[in-house]
């Protein structure tokens, strides 16, 4: 029996869980938004919880627990002047876990744990994305169209 044994083992070892949780942590802080288990987004949310906290207070003490816990400089040095002063009325509820679909080859339930108030940045990196995107195309198209003068590209054909 299981009685009163809480906490999410995942299926690994006490050293494995530990440095997984902290990769999605830090991967969290980093990209606003990340795709996995439910299971997973379930352990992961008290610790970015905690760690959004931590950066709310914003004293070197804080910075050094967030500092020993986080993998990057990056993610820390993100956490304390980009996330953490996003929530500074809000006292809790940072994350979001929204469940997408069940993963083709175990059949495993899959969700979106992402950052409250992140959806402006992401939509300006798609955005971003996008554009290069074109722009990228056009080039092609336009060294297409050099290298046949005689000919213009069909953008339907296959290449």
């Amino acid at each position: 029996m299981r009685h009163r044994n809480g906490g999410f083992k995942l299926g690994r070892n006490t050293s494995h869980r530990r440095a997984m949780l902290r990769n999605l942590v830090t991967s969290i802080i980093l990209n606003d938004r990340v795709e996995t288990t439910i299971t997973k987004c379930k352990a992961t949310r008290p610790i970015v919880e905690k760690m959004i906290t931590l950066g709310k207070k914003g004293d070197l003490h804080s910075r050094r627990q967030a500092h020993a816990y986080l993998m990057t400089d990056e993610a820390v040095a993100r956490l304390f002047t980009t996330v953490a002063p996003r929530y500074g009325a809000r006292p809790g509820g940072y994350l979001r876990i929204v469940r997408t679909y069940a993963r083709k080859g175990d059949a495993a339930e899959m969700a979106v744990i992402e950052l409250l108030g992140a959806e402006h940045e992401l939509n300006e990196k798609a955005q971003k994305r996008a554009e290069a995107r074109t722009k990228k195309r056009e080039e092609m198209e336009k060294q297409l169209a050099e290298q046949q003068p005689g000919e213009a590209p069909d953008p339907n054909a296959e290449p």
